[in-house]
């Protein structure tokens, strides 16, 4: 498979994986959590199906399309593990989590997502959904969408 190819997959997951969830959290408490804004194309569908939650947005760099810059109280820049335990020491909790951290190396993204998985766990609300690219670990792995591949987008839910 290509590399167009194999994103083009990332995306179908991401845009039917963000459509299942909206539907799946309609009565969990909590806000949205976009890890990883890079460019702002799922945060922006993400604003797009959960109209009704506030969305947070962790990334270390600012430098997405203009028509995606969050707003700046929901903006936390830095590094993950400091802006997950901000959100934690002040007590919020999450109802969906997409996690899309990576660097592009298989080895150091699955590393990361092992590292935050503890502290990612502390913010989903119980019965929380959280999407990611990367294993985590702690969390209840579930079956997403008939649509995407079960190897390609992981599924997890807070007990």
């Amino acid at each position: 498979m290509s590399r167009l190819e194999s994103m083009r997959r990332r995306l179908t997951a991401q845009i039917d994986g963000i459509n299942w969830a909206a539907t799946k959290i309609a009565e969990t408490p909590g806000d949205v959590l976009e890890m990883g804004l890079g460019n702002g194309r799922s945060y922006d569908h993400l604003r797009q199906e959960v109209t009704d939650r506030r969305i947070w947005v962790i990334d270390r760099i600012l430098k997405c399309h203009p028509s995606c810059v969050p707003p700046a109280a929901d903006f936390l820049q830095g590094e993950a593990e400091p802006m997950l335990q901000r959100l934690i020491e002040g007590g919020h909790k999450m109802a969906l989590t997409h996690y899309d951290f990576g660097y592009g190396v298989k080895e150091k993204d699955v590393e990361e997502g092992a590292r935050l998985s503890p502290l990612i766990a502390q913010l989903i609300s119980p019965g929380g959904l959280v999407l990611s690219q990367q294993p985590l670990v702690g969390l209840t792995q579930i079956a997403g969408p008939d649509t995407i591949d079960p190897e390609r987008y992981l599924f997890y839910r807070a007990g």
